[in-house]
């Protein structure tokens, strides 16, 4: 018997018919695992959130008015420069 590496439920898998790289769902806590090893079987979580983490990353470099990636770092520059005169 296979089981989740999220929540320890049993998965009702034939671990004969598993194959590496195969997606399965945990009926519990829905867990999406990949399993990444047969012989004895391994499930590794998918995390949602490396997805999540790319979106924000795009998010951060949204271009601005002039066609230039908005940075947040050119406004300290900018600061900088004012307080020295």
């Amino acid at each position: 018997m296979i089981r989740c590496p999220e929540c320890s439920a049993e998965i009702d898998v034939d671990e004969d018919e598993v194959e590496e790289g195969e997606i399965l769902s945990c009926p519990e806590c829905e867990s999406e695992l990949e399993v990444s090893q047969t012989h004895p079987v391994h499930l590794n979580i998918i995390s949602d959130d490396e997805d999540d983490e790319d979106d924000d990353e795009e998010e951060k470099a949204v271009p601005s008015e002039n066609g230039d990636l908005d940075d947040d770092d050119d406004d300290d520059d900018d600061e900088e420069e004012e307080d020295e005169e």
